[in-house]
């Protein structure tokens, strides 16, 4: 929920078409994949520092949502990350287990 908003957000100030999709899927060795991608500002820069605790691209952010996410996945056996958009916005991706982590 937490990337829908974030996506939702980064698109508010974006002037003209705005797209949000959500996708999954089976991966090859029957894990879920899911993507989560907008056509916000994206921050092709800062992609690398966007999961880190405190570390914010916006105005009012704590900087820990995408901390908390990546760190909720993780603790599934999963993993998350972030990647610009060839055109604008960004696409986070989920990878995890179908059964989780013992």
């Amino acid at each position: 929920m937490n990337l829908i908003v974030s996506s939702i957000e980064a698109m508010k100030g974006v002037v003209g078409t705005r797209m949000l999709s959500i996708r999954s899927r089976l991966g090859d060795n029957q894990e879920v994949l899911l993507s989560v991608t907008d056509t916000g500002v994206g921050r092709p820069k800062e992609v690398d520092r966007i999961f880190d605790a405190f570390f914010t691209t916006k105005d009012r952010g704590t900087g820990m949502g995408l901390r908390i996410t990546r760190s909720i996945i993780e603790s599934h056996g999963g993993c998350l990350w972030a990647a610009p958009n060839s055109s604008r916005g960004a696409s986070f991706h989920i990878n995890l287990p179908r059964r989780p982590a013992q």
